[in-house]
């Protein structure tokens, strides 16, 4: 019985560890098929038009019938998130949002890309905006978050000139420096050069000298 007892531990152990590998490599696909880009901030005018980006990556192709997207907004950390768009079939604004009819969607999901844009911006929009794709067979749910700000004003143009100037001397610079080295490199190449094919006469003509000519040795 006791030579029985480690080959059924082992099989025990064996059907096990089978399983574990076998549930982490299941989970593996579901985990990384769906990825979702957006840009985490985004800044708009008060009183413009803006798009907010947010595209997906999928290991399967999008089906109309299976695909769903949710865009949120949430005003504060704590804030609970309103949905105001969705995408079931077709796109379905919700009649009663934050935004009116100041939404349209400008994606394609498609082409993996499900952005919309906000017109006319108002102070009030600023928060948090929670992209959500799903994309079956793909069982893990994308997600995607953009911080709008939204300014009053458009910041000061900076004036360019010292950094163009200061910018083309030390470019300037560089350009005559490395132009220096590559020039003394190649001179230094060229002597180097030089200095083996010297080396490489002067070793020919001793060997033609020590070997002489056998005919003057022998008188």
């Amino acid at each position: 019985m006791h030579r029985d007892a480690p080959p059924a531990l082992a099989a025990l152990l064996g059907g096990v560890l089978c399983r574990l590998l076998f549930a982490f490599l299941s989970s593996v696909p579901s985990i990384q098929a769906m990825e979702v880009m957006a840009p985490p901030t985004i800044y708009a005018l008060n009183g413009s038009s803006i798009r907010l980006t947010c595209t997906f990556n999928s290991c399967y192709q999008v089906e109309k019938k299976q695909f769903s997207l949710n865009w949120t907004y949430q005003g504060c950390s704590n804030c609970t998130e309103e949905l105001f768009l969705q995408f079931k079939l077709k796109v379905m604004p919700m009649e009663e949002n934050r935004f009116g009819d100041r939404i349209e969607f400008t994606g394609n999901p498609s082409k993996n890309d499900v952005s919309f844009t906000l017109r006319n911006v108002q102070l009030e929009d600023e928060g948090t905006y929670h992209c959500y794709v799903m994309n079956p067979p793909d069982r893990h749910k994308g997600h995607g978050k953009i911080q709008l700000r939204v300014i009053t004003e458009e910041p000061p143009e900076r004036d360019s000139t010292v950094a163009v100037i200061v910018g083309a001397t030390v470019g300037g610079f560089l350009a005559v420096v490395i132009l220096a080295l590559v020039a003394v490199k190649c001179v230094r190449r060229k002597k180097q050069q030089r200095l083996n094919t010297d080396d490489q006469k002067t070793e020919e003509e001793g060997k033609t000298d020590g070997e002489g000519n056998p005919e003057e040795g022998a008188k």
